[in-house]
């Protein structure tokens, strides 16, 4: 038993012992490889130390020397541009030099070896720049000789743009460009001055924003914005209607009536609407206008002027259309008229009209294709101009019963009143006894349409306003 004992209290001894010895072991380690590079660091540089960009780690002043004499020989300033482009400002072609005078040396000797080990933890006397000489005119012309700077061979920046798809509009990519401010050719020289000072190998045009930028973008708001606006404009479809006839205008034409400037600021060209509106005008009115018509005998003449037909109003349709388009609505509508007839098409005489043939000296009056009341009558004084009775194509303006009649030297008291052209209109003459014949061409009337009691009185019955009076010779 006693032997037993004695054994399990050595044991606890000799692990103390192991492990003093151990730690006596490393620590002598330790002061071996840090006076090993204590030893090392009196006559090599700290690890990652740098002279002007340049590493220098673990060497010595005379291979240093040398490298510095070898790094500016072959020393060049790449300038990248847009495009891939590269330019290369070589140290040679500026008479580059290092201006070091023992500096390296000195730069070593701030480096305490004792201290190597807070120099990586503090790399603050691990980095160093010497003075390099060049000749700046020599610099100067060569920046002058970029082709960075030559205006000739840049390209103007363009703001994004929009073009007319048959979805619509799209923003086409604004284009970069790889122009300059003026101002930025002191800029860049200051650059190239402050790298070569430096001994920096790279200057990326791009990163120090020396080109001019354009003001829009894809992304830009404003051009979004914009791109809805017109998209808005040409979703509109307005079909006119005139009776079986349409026309429609949708962003096919309207697409071209709008434009957008630098500023990405929409124009809406409202001449170019009233072009279209006179286009839409001089196809449809039909005020004045010669037409077709078959005559009661029979025989097809052709007869214009007068006052009769479509006529749109031309500047209030206008404002409606560019109102409608701004709003982006689809719709279905007649334009807005000054005069409207009975019918639309080439014939929109349609079949009730009175007709007055002035060389007879008849007048007719049909209703929805039925002649309810025909008759001779005496129209204007043939001898004068003043008086003469016009052709064309009229309409009854209004009806009025009991209505006098004043002009020059006269005042003729009527039943039956109908006006279709201004002062001139169908009516009752009771102070004649004869219709017809010649009497019209030396006792006419003073423009109007003379006619018997009963005849005035059969049409001014049967009529409407508005109905069609088709004079001819």
């Amino acid at each position: 038993m006693e032997t037993e004992v004695s054994k399990s209290a050595i044991s606890p001894i000799k692990k103390r012992k192991k492990i003093v010895l151990c730690i006596i072991i490393s620590f002598c380690t330790l002061l071996i490889i840090y006076f090993g590079m204590v030893i090392y660091f009196m006559n090599h540089f700290y690890f990652g130390s740098t002279i002007n960009t340049i590493s220098v780690s673990g060497k010595v002043v005379k291979d240093v020397n040398e490298q510095m004499a070898s790094q500016i020989k072959i020393y060049q300033l790449k300038i990248k541009e847009r495009g891939g482009i590269n330019e290369k400002i070589k140290g040679e072609e500026i008479g580059l030099t290092y201006n070091m005078n023992g500096e390296v040396k000195q730069f070593k000797d701030k480096q305490n070896p004792y201290k190597w080990i807070s120099a990586v933890f503090n790399p603050k006397d691990s980095k160093m720049i010497v003075g390099i000489k060049y000749d700046k005119n020599l610099l100067k012309e060569q920046v002058d000789n970029l082709s960075c700077l030559d205006s000739s061979k840049s390209i103007e920046p363009k703001n994004a743009s929009y073009k007319y798809t048959d979805n619509g509009y799209v923003i086409v990519n604004e284009i970069i460009g790889t122009k300059i401010n003026k101002g930025n050719k002191d800029i860049l020289y200051n650059f190239v001055n402050d790298a070569v000072s430096k001994g920096e190998t790279t200057i990326d045009l791009e990163s120090i924003n020396y080109y001019v930028k354009p003001q829009y973008t894809s992304k830009s708001p404003k051009v979004i914005a914009t791109r809805d606006r017109l998209n808005k404009y040409v979703s509109s479809k307005i079909t006119y209607t005139f009776g079986k006839a349409k026309e429609i205008l949708d962003g096919s034409t309207i697409n071209k009536w709008v434009t957008v400037d630098e500023n990405s600021e929409v124009t809406f060209n409202e001449k170019e609407v009233e072009i279209y509106m006179d286009a839409l005008s001089s196809k449809y009115n039909t005020v004045a206008k010669m037409r077709s018509f078959v005559t009661s005998s029979g025989k097809a003449i052709n007869v214009g002027g007068g006052t009769y037909g479509w006529a749109i109003n031309k500047v209030k349709e206008t404002q409606n259309l560019i109102s409608i388009i701004k709003s982006g609505k689809s719709i279905a509508k007649e334009p807005t008229y000054y005069q409207t007839a009975l019918y639309h098409g080439k014939d929109d005489i349609g079949n009730t009209y009175v007709e007055i043939d002035l060389s007879k000296q008849h007048l007719w009056f049909y209703k929805k294709g039925v002649l309810i009341t025909q008759g001779d009558v005496v129209t204007g004084n043939d001898g004068s101009e003043k008086t003469r009775t016009p052709d064309g194509i009229y309409m009854v303006n209004y009806k009025e019963r009991n209505a006098t009649l004043k002009g020059e030297g006269y005042a003729s008291p009527v039943n039956f009143w109908l006006p279709f052209n201004g002062n001139i209109g169908i009516h009752d003459a009771g102070w004649r006894d004869t219709f017809g014949g010649n009497l019209y061409k030396t006792g006419g009337s003073h423009g109007c349409i003379n006619s018997p009691y009963e005849l005035a009185k059969t049409v001014f019955d049967n009529i409407e306003k508005g109905t069609p009076v088709v004079c001819y010779y």
